[in-house]
Order: C-alpha cells, then sequence, then structure tokens
C-alpha cells in the first residue's frame, strides 16, 4: 500500500501548498469577494530608510486559512486507533506544504524620485514562484523523517537514537517504506522502469544510471523521416526536401 510513504507525503504537502497558492493568487487579482490584498501592510514602512509599504500584498494568512478548512477538516473526520498514526502524518505535511509558500515570501520594491533615482521605494510582500516552492519541497521529500505509526502524545521519531531531535514546521513525514518502482508489480500498479526510455549522458532522473535502477540499458538506432528546407514557390506552393536522419535510443534492461 502506497499510504504513508515519502511519495505520499510529497503529495499531500505540494497540493496544499498549491491551493494555498492559487486562492492566495486568486485574492490578490481580486477575483474573489471574500479577500484581496493584505492591508495590514499599508500603513507600514520605514520613513528613515526610505522606503513604505503599498501596493498589493499577497495575503497569505485568508490562503493558508481556507487551505486548512478545505483539506485538513476531511482528515480529522477519519476516526480509528488504526489510522490515527496516518491521519497526524497526513495533517503534518499538508501544514509542511503551507509553511513553505509561508517561508518563500520575498518583498517586491518600485522605485520612485527624480530621473530614475531611487530616493523613496514602494515594496510589498509577494509568494514565489510555485515552480520555486516544488524545489523546496522536493528537497524536503529527499530528506523525510520516518516517524513511528504508534501516535502516543504527539508524532516521532522511528529511529530510537533521533528522537531528541525536534520535528520541524517544514520536514516532510513518513510512516511506511516505498515499495520498489523499479520492478514491476501488477498489485500496487507499479509498471517498473523496463523498457523505459532514458538519457545516456543525463546525470538527472531521466539518466539511464537512475532510471535503469542499475541494470544497464539497450541501445538501438531510430531512423526519422521529415521534410525539411521547405521554400515558398510562386504560385503557390511550397516545396520541401525529405531529411533522414538517425538517432540513438537507450531504453532500459
Amino acid at each position: 500500500c502506497f499510504a504513508g510513504t515519502k511519495e505520499t507525503a510529497f503529495i499531500y504537502a505540494v497540493t496544499s501548498a498549491g491551493l494555498v497558492h492559487s486562492v492566495t493568487r486568486s485574492c490578490s487579482a481580486g477575483n474573489m469577494t471574500e479577500c484581496s490584498c493584505d492591508m495590514n501592510l499599508r500603513h507600514g514602512g520605514s520613513a528613515s530608510e526610505g522606503w513604505h509599504w503599498g501596493g498589493c500584498s499577497d495575503d497569505i494568512h485568508y490562503g493558508m486559512s481556507f487551505s486548512r478548512k478545505f483539506l485538513d477538516v476531511p482528515i480529522k473526520n477519519i476516526t480509528g486507533k488504526s489510522g490515527s498514526g496516518l491521519v497526524a502524518m497526513n495533517l503534518h505535511n499538508n501544514e509542511a506544504g503551507r509553511q513553505a509558500v509561508a517561508k518563500l515570501m520575498s518583498v517586491d520594491c518600485r522605485c520612485h524620485g527624480v530621473s530614475g533615482s531611487c530616493a523613496v521605494k514602494t515594496c510589498w510582500k509577494t509568494m514565489s514562484a510555485f515552480e520555486k516552492i516544488g524545489r523546496f519541497l522536493k528537497d524536503k521529500y529527499e530528506n523525510s523523517i520516518q516517524v513511528s505509526d504508534r501516535l502516543k502524545k504527539k508524532l516521532r521519531r522511528k529511529e530510537k537514537s533521533q528522537r531528541k531531535i525536534p520535528i520541524g514546521k517544514e520536514d516532510l513525514l513518513y510512516v511506511n517504506k516505498s515499495p520498489n518502482y523499479c520492478v514491476e508489480d501488477q498489485k500496487l500498479g507499479i509498471p517498473g522502469t523496463q523498457g523505459r526510455e532514458c538519457n545516456r549522458t543525463s546525470e538527472g532522473p531521466n539518466g539511464c544510471n537512475l532510471l535503469c535502477c542499475g541494470r544497464g540499458y539497450n541501445t538501438h538506432v531510430v531512423r526519422h523521416v521529415e521534410r525539411c528546407e521547405c521554400k515558398f514557390v510562386w504560385c503557390c506552393y511550397v516545396r520541401c526536401r525529405r531529411c533522414e536522419t538517425m538517432t540513438d535510443v537507450h531504453t532500459c534492461k
């Protein structure tokens, strides 16, 4: 079962973060009647340093509140002792996604002054691009923490020797170890990576070394025929040549 794995943790976190990001963007764009920009910052700033809050700061507080109501409440309604550890884990990972959006908030400013000088700046808070938030959560996924499925007062690390190390709000947690995605398992719906096309020179997730799980890869030549060097001939048709290329394709053993 995939419940409680590192992959589940990442899905919960990125879904929660995506909801915060989407709702907050809609608020700032004026597409929702329940919210708008963050008005609490309007009259703040530092006059001595030559800047003040202005513009339309993203109201992340509403986005986070909406996400908690929409995603957390249905999970809290799940009952049963056997699932309590998973429930707590899922709620934690939802919050970790929200915290990622909050942590990566940045400040944008616009200069004002004669001849483009920056005598005064108007600044506002804005969310990072979701791609950046996704990379942050991907790093948390790769360093996720296994916790005990027996929920006592709070979630605790599975490894007894590390239980004194606190669990952070932004950490992703999992209960069960992930299945082997390299090998086909029809019961779990895992297709495996045999026959998958891979990039021989890439060191990333699409590289043959990683994708083929150390089994190696086969290489075969594929012939491509396509129209090329097309020119318009007066009047009125297009004349093209037929170009043929041969490329190496690598597939996992």
